[in-house]
């Protein structure tokens, strides 16, 4: 190693003009850490060279860990050790704790003004309400790009990560806290029994009248008001025992009530006019009185209606 002594100062202002003992001359850059080095300050040093080393300045590092960056996340960008990158990121680690817990120690804002508890006071409330446990959950806070503290709370529901957060604004009486989301909003709710998701609405019970229909139509009766136009068919057996039992002709009325509905409107003479059955409200036996139902009638159910 040969010795050096210095000459002077380049031109340029930003050299230093060195020679030795054979007289060549040496120029060495006047930068901060010839200053350092001049002055005997090891640690600034040691800083200059991390700053060096690093595409990020440690002043970068603080305010990426400050706006909310881990520490894995900086050293990732910066492509500097996590070891190094911890060193400037401890002090603001520290703010962003002290913050997080002042936050819950304030009072959240709801729509009817501030509430008398605390943030922590409300949230295991809410969290007892809804089976949850304030051990497992992890609070945190960093600056936003309007340089405003916002502190989050996650916990974990099932396999399911969820995150409330809110803005917190210090002051002399504690603070106060406002909410930045749904579920930051739900969890200083007053009705802290309700779940976060909700459920799927029942569909309302049916009618009165919607009720009796379906009775009606289980047990096979309706009112005259909700028979249908069309009538269904008379059964052969029944059609059968009124012809040999019946002679006398069916009234108009009785015929037009027991006769289905015809496709087309055919003519008068075209249409069929069958025999009211046994036990129909037209039918009349030879006497001129009621006739009274016969055992087939009753055997299969036919009606007084012709059902």
């Amino acid at each position: 190693m040969r010795d050096i002594h210095v000459i002077g100062l380049a031109s340029d202002g930003k050299h230093i003009v060195c020679a030795d003992a054979n007289g060549d001359k040496f120029r060495i850059p006047a930068d901060e850490k010839l200053r350092a080095a001049a002055r005997g300050d090891a640690a600034r040093l040691g800083q200059i060279e991390i700053e060096m080393d690093s595409l990020m300045r440690p002043r970068e590092i603080q305010s990426r860990i400050r706006s909310g960056a881990s520490i894995a996340q900086v050293a990732k960008e910066s492509g500097m050790a996590p070891s190094k990158v911890e060193r400037y990121a401890h002090p603001v680690l520290l703010e962003r704790s002290r913050a997080a817990d002042l936050a819950q120690l304030g009072h959240p804002v709801r729509e009817d003004g501030p509430a008398v508890l605390t943030l922590a006071e409300i949230v295991t409330l809410a969290f007892r309400g809804r089976g949850h446990s304030m051990d497992a959950a992890e609070w945190d806070a960093w600056r936003d790009e309007e340089n405003h503290w916002v502190v989050q709370l996650q916990w974990q529901a099932g396999r399911t990560t969820i995150a409330a957060h809110w803005r917190f604004q210090p002051d002399a009486h504690g603070g106060s806290v406002v909410p930045l989301d749904t579920a930051a909003s739900e969890l200083i709710d007053p009705d802290f029994g309700r779940q976060l998701r909700g459920l799927a609405p029942v569909s309302a019970a049916p009618a009165a009248d919607e009720s009796q229909q379906t009775l009606d139509e289980y047990y096979g009766t309706e009112s005259e008001s909700d028979r249908a136009p069309e009538q269904p068919s008379i059964p052969q057996s029944a059609v059968a025992d009124a012809a040999t039992t019946d002679d006398v002709a069916p009234s108009p009325e009785s015929a037009s009530a027991t006769a289905p509905a015809p496709a087309a409107a055919p003519t008068p003479a075209a249409v069929p006019t069958p025999r009211p059955a046994p036990g129909h409200a037209g039918a009349k036996d030879k006497r001129g009185k009621p006739a009274m139902p016969s055992w087939e009638d009753v055997l299969l159910g036919v009606r007084s209606n012709g059902r």
